[in-house]
């Protein structure tokens, strides 16, 4: 049975991590969700994961890290850069390492390619440059790959589901569905079908000389407005249960994988 880090005295802790090496890293993120949804989604995504499967690992919970890179500017975001933010990481992780953890499961609530990309440079250095920690195994997990039926909301095209969708908004609706507005608002037509057919697309470059040596400035694009990135309209309760309970099943596997490893 897992135990949240923050909720245990030092001498159970002590005690805990002398049968337990397993720790798990959830990070979210505070940013928009179109109108109907809270800033808190991709919070909640981790979190209430966490809480519907604690008693079922064999791991610790660390308290959330709630801020990481969103990319996006619209109002309710918080970006932290994703330098900044994979160094964050990485400090925690040599933390749980110094502390008597072996396997690290660094747990994303929000994808995102800057950010991903960032923390996964990080995580790999933080590996090369610390040649001691051969018995350490660091994961990172992107929620959305704990679930085949939200995979394939990602995957079947011409056009996809991704902030504020489908997926999110029926996994709002099975974890807080009090923080879910009724009315759903969408961009104009063409913004929010781009948005759909390009998870990358709210970004424009920008360069003040065209030319191959000259670094772009990334913006959001002005014709953004909302921001939702899929189907809302079609979100269910029930959608959303069954895509938590494939999140459940596969976190639990891959937990039980890495323990017996151990």
């Amino acid at each position: 049975m897992g135990k949240y880090l923050d909720r245990l005295t030092v001498k159970e802790f002590e005690e805990f991590t002398k049968q337990c090496k397993t720790v798990i890293l959830p990070i979210g993120i505070v940013e928009q969700h179109g109108y109907h949804l809270p800033l808190r989604t991709d919070i909640d995504n981790v979190e209430k994961l966490l809480e519907k499967c604690v008693d079922r690992i064999d791991a610790a919970v660390a308290p959330i890290v709630p801020y990481c890179y969103s990319g996006g500017e619209l109002k309710g975001t918080i970006n932290i850069s994703p330098q900044v933010f994979s160094l964050y990481v990485m400090d925690i992780c040599s933390e749980l390492v110094r502390n008597g953890f072996l396997n690290i499961v660094v747990l994303l609530g929000h994808g995102g390619t800057d950010n991903r990309v960032a923390l996964e440079n990080s995580l790999k250095m933080f590996l090369k440059k610390n040649p001691g920690m051969e018995d350490v195994t660091l994961s990172l997990i992107e929620i959305f790959y704990l679930s085949d039926l939200w995979m394939k909301e990602f995957t079947t095209g011409p056009e996809y589901d991704f902030n504020a969708g489908y997926v999110e908004t029926s996994l709002m609706l099975y974890w807080n569905p009090q923080l879910v507005k009724e009315d759903i608002i969408m961009d104009e037509p063409y913004v929010a079908r781009m948005m759909r057919t390009d998870q990358d697309w709210f970004e424009v470059q920008q360069k003040a000389v065209d030319h191959k040596f000259i670094i772009p400035k990334l913006k959001q694009r002005d014709e953004i407005k909302v921001g939702v990135m899929g189907f809302p309209e079609k979100a269910t309760r029930e959608f959303g249960e069954k895509i938590c309970n494939e999140m459940i099943e596969n976190l639990i596997k891959y937990i039980d994988l890495i323990n017996r490893e151990k």
